[in-house]
């Protein structure tokens, strides 16, 4: 081992146990080991960044899901944003600016036969900052583009919907689906947000789900009101990543031939019962309308084409990407938590180091 290597102590969190509801200090165990070498074909990666996602609180459960649980006493699993540090793969030389899944840790050790499975790449810092690389470069990018376009299939003048405008996922939709000519309504919470997702991002309307009743109002619900007020012509194009009542609510708002992205659920992570179904499911038979889940890594092969079209919207300003950083790693379990609280405005990451 090089004597800058035997110097290095990686600090690391894992999953202690598996949460019922909301996780706590009790699901996590932070360990230190030491840094290791790689072997031939293999990496070491120094973390700087780590993107916060809905999805992190689905891969704690014991659940069969389009990815294995994390196992308990594994480093949890989380994508990031680093720096090659030690390498034996002519592909990825020290120095290097990388995107993988590096886990919760602060240095990552990427052995040969895990290059392609940790989803290993270089990436450009010419075509975005590390933060945006973990946003609309990234994932959440990927998701909003593939989920809106393959599955949304919009078209110019039709009225798309998206929750959790002001989040990853949903800040890219939206301005993504105005430049492709459409009429854009977000769902928020509270008026900074919508204020930001209407007056930055360019959206058409943002309904407040949390705004209050106006004096005299009976049977108040701010996202049926808003869904009246701004979708007259009904909803063609709905991307949900909340679920629960905001999807029921959508699904009386139809139109013709609509289409809905079943992207996330995030009302529901922590449901300590059984998820139910939509109430309103029958609206898809009335109206012709599909309702189709998405992953975003049954995409992966075509990532740079998106890469390419979204990185030249941000290049002309027609795209915009906002990340809310938390920085210090041993913050993770608290950070973790602004997901579900909607504390976060823009896409949540944790800075490791510079």
């Amino acid at each position: 081992m090089t004597p800058s290597l035997a110097s290095l102590s990686n600090r690391q969190i894992r999953l202690a146990s598996r949460p019922v509801g909301l996780p706590d200090d009790s699901n996590w165990q932070f360990t230190t080991e030491a840094v290791a070498e790689p072997g031939d074909g293999g990496v070491l990666v120094r973390t700087q960044y780590l993107s916060l996602d809905p999805a992190m609180r689905g891969w704690m459960n014991d659940a069969k899901s389009y990815i294995p649980p994390v196992g308990i006493g594994e480093v949890m699993r989380a994508g990031g944003v680093g720096t090659v540090i030690a390498s034996r793969h002519p592909d990825f030389p020290v120095g290097a600016l990388v995107s993988a899944a590096l886990g919760v840790q602060e240095y990552a050790l990427i052995p040969a036969d895990q290059v392609r499975r940790s989803g290993l790449v270089r990436i450009d810092p010419r075509l975005g900052s590390p933060t945006q690389w973990l946003n609309v470069l990234g994932l959440p990018g990927m998701t909003a583009y593939f989920g809106l376009l393959d599955i949304g299939q919009p078209q110019p003048g039709e009225t798309v919907v998206v929750s959790g405008a002001a989040g990853a996922v949903g800040q890219t939709v939206g301005q993504l689906a105005k430049i492709k000519g459409c009429r854009v309504v977000g769902i928020a919470g509270g008026p900074a947000k919508c204020a930001w997702v209407v007056d930055e991002l360019g959206f058409d309307a943002c309904i407040d789900y949390k705004a209050p009743a106006p004096a005299g109002a009976v049977r108040w619900d701010p996202v049926r009101e808003g869904l009246k007020q701004h979708c007259p012509q009904g909803v063609h194009v709905y991307f949900d990543n909340v679920g629960g009542d905001i999807l029921d609510l959508v699904l009386t708002r139809l139109a013709r031939k609509a289409r809905i992205v079943i992207c996330g659920a995030i009302s529901q992570y922590n449901a300590t019962t059984a998820v139910q179904g939509p109430k309103n499911y029958l609206s898809l038979l009335v109206h012709r309308a599909r309702m189709e889940g998405m992953v975003v890594f049954d995409y992966v092969e075509r990532f740079p084409v998106a890469v390419a079209e979204l990185a030249g919207y941000l290049r002309d300003g027609r795209l915009k990407s906002r990340e809310d950083v938390v920085e210090g790693f041993e913050r993770f379990p608290a950070a973790l938590l602004r997901l579900f609280s909607g504390a976060n405005f823009g896409k949540l990451v944790l800075k490791v180091a510079d």
